[in-house]
């Protein structure tokens, strides 16, 4: 049974405390814990309020930025990696979602390198506590500041390339919709793919994302569910929505019409 779970991001504004609360009384399976909530909560209360929420955590937002476009250096990225790693280990979480970092001037040889070598040193952690790492290509049009990964092929090659079990894809509807022929490739992209992410879009990005509530935009959502489906993906399905199209829109009701959607889509 495809489980339904609400990324942090969507309800931006609430506290993890407040996520919790609304999540649990809006009959919501699972969390998308984003790590800047939790450590403004503090982390072992976070957890004990995970605990007593009976939420499970889908995915653990995020690591990465290891070719330095975030500022911190490369030592520094995988450091917080390694501490991610375990904090997705104490939360029982599907996967921990990576961001290579965008290319900040590198060659794209280069910042392929060093991703490469962050994951060769992260994995054997990963792999000791049971974590699926989960690699998130992005559309050019918002993924700068995020990741050089911007197209399937060259993040199928990466995974496969690596050999892990532990290292999978996230399968972004709003950054994989838009792509020509993706339709077509669910089949073989469902044994990599380690978490869903939904969000729909009225058009491609610009520099930022704007997403919009699930069934609004003109993004195949019903048949990319249901290829996933038919392809054997059981996991959760995480509704991760911003930007102006869903701003404004109170945080209660989005949760209600998340849920409706989702039943649509995957009934």
């Amino acid at each position: 049974m495809a489980g339904l779970s609400i990324n942090e991001m969507t309800t931006y504004r609430w506290s993890f405390e407040e996520d919790l609360k609304h999540y649990k009384e809006a009959g919501i399976d699972a969390v998308g814990v984003w790590r800047q909530k939790m450590a403004d909560c503090g982390e072992e209360r976070a957890l004990s309020l995970l605990h007593q929420s009976g939420l499970r955590v889908s995915n653990v937002l995020w690591a990465g930025g290891f070719t330095g476009s975030d500022g911190h250096t490369y030592e520094e990225s995988v450091a917080d990696a390694r501490d991610a790693i375990a904090l997705s280990s104490s939360l029982e979480a599907g996967c921990l979602v990576v961001y290579s970092g965008g290319r900040n001037g590198h060659t794209q040889n280069h910042a392929r390198r060093l991703f490469a070598s962050a994951l060769r040193d992260l994995l054997p952690v990963a792999e000791d506590l049971g974590v699926v790492l989960a690699i998130e290509p992005m559309h050019p049009g918002c993924a700068d500041e995020w990741t050089f990964l911007t197209g399937l092929d060259e993040t199928l090659d990466l995974i496969e390339g690596l050999g892990s079990s532990q290292l999978k894809l996230v399968f972004d509807t709003y950054q994989l919709g838009h792509e020509s022929g993706i339709l077509d490739r669910i089949g073989d992209l469902a044994r990599h793919t380690a978490i869903v992410h939904l969000g729909d879009a009225s058009a491609p990005p610009e520099h930022e994302q704007n997403r919009c509530s699930l069934g609004e935009g003109n993004l195949p959502l019903g048949d990319m569910v249901a290829a996933i489906q038919k392809a054997g993906y059981d996991g959760y399905y995480d509704v991760e929505l911003m930007g102006e199209a869903v701003e404004c829109i109170d945080y209660c009701e989005l949760l209600e019409r998340s849920k409706c959607a989702f039943r649509q889509l995957v009934c």
